[in-house]
């Protein structure tokens, strides 16, 4: 396969000249993030982008500076879920601002950009067979402009929330060599299971760390007695994690107040954080700090006006 530099005569639109300086944008924009965690199952239908968007709102509650960029370019939700849907993205000399949640949280989101619901994410292509051949090359081309262009400022954390396909995550790290882990989501179903053992060979095939496995929708609870029922018929994610010798974070249970949330556009955790869930997804946000804090990547310090990392915000 030719690489950039092995195309001669470019016509003069100077690829190589582009691509680099597009780089060199982006590991300057990234400097100033301290740690970048990629969320990622490769099955859709786990609450992967529920489980991004709150893992991103406890971070928040304990002071962090955290951004989200929703990496499903055609399948959007992060911007709904974290209720940043209809803001106007500002461009400035600095870059492109994110948009900002009740909390604080910076999103960026192919949802911010498009001029409706209906409206797909369709690439402009002589036609639509050159333009399936292309896809991968674009979307990529896509992640690489919202992580260099947008102005994401000082981040404690910045949470990638990638889409379904065991494919999109080789993408992602590669765009990303600063890359300081992966969380894998899944639900205790077989079918979910053939799938993130997939994604678990692809992340631990990468230099970043896979900080943990978690397991959504494990049981429900009842809305009356506030019992948890069994959901699904399967494995726990404790022996998946156990197979792959890789750390389990912990379970969710399934409460219908995290779709309500979602839809409504206020993170589980702003309203139920003392709910079993809730108290579950702050266990896991503390065990990814955890891991976080523990490992031997380097990263920047944080900006001098926000809390000091796993600084709860008073």
């Amino acid at each position: 396969m030719k690489k950039y530099k092995d195309i001669l005569g470019d016509g003069g639109s100077n690829i190589v000249g582009q691509v680099e300086e597009q780089q060199s944008r982006l590991k300057a924009r990234l400097a100033a993030v301290r740690r970048i965690v990629a969320i990622l199952s490769g099955k859709g239908g786990v609450g992967k982008s529920s489980v991004t968007a709150n893992l991103a709102a406890a971070f928040a509650r304990k002071g962090s500076a955290v951004g989200v960029l929703d990496a499903d370019l055609n399948g959007p939700s992060i911007a709904r879920m974290l209720g940043v849907r209809g803001q106007t993205l500002k461009v400035t000399e600095a870059g492109v601002q994110p948009a900002l949640s009740a909390d604080g949280i910076r999103v960026m989101s192919m949802d911010l950009l498009l001029p409706s619901d209906a409206a797909p994410v369709t690439w402009e292509a002589p036609t639509q067979a050159e333009s399936h051949v292309w896809r991968g090359n674009m979307e990529a081309n896509a992640l690489r402009e919202f992580l260099a262009d947008t102005a994401w400022g000082s981040l404690d954390l910045l949470l990638v929330d990638l889409p379904p396909g065991t494919d999109r995550f080789p993408t992602v790290a590669g765009l990303v060599p600063s890359l300081s882990g992966t969380v894998l989501v899944t639900i205790p179903a077989e079918v979910s299971h053939l799938v993130v053992k997939k994604s678990i060979t692809i992340a631990k095939a990468t230099a970043a760390p896979v900080l943990g496995l978690v397991e959504n929708m494990a049981g429900y609870v009842c809305g009356r007695c506030g019992a948890i029922g069994e959901l699904f018929q399967g494995s726990r994610g404790e022996a998946l994690a156990a197979e792959f010798e890789i750390p389990f974070l912990g379970r969710i249970p399934f409460d219908p107040r995290l779709a309500a949330a979602g839809d409504r556009g206020v993170p589980f955790l702003a309203d139920h954080a003392d709910s079993l869930a809730g108290s579950a997804l702050l266990e896991i946000a503390e065990r990814v700090r955890a891991a976080l804090t523990s490992s031997p990547w380097s990263s920047p310090p944080p900006h001098p006006t926000s809390p000091q990392w796993g600084e709860e915000k008073r």
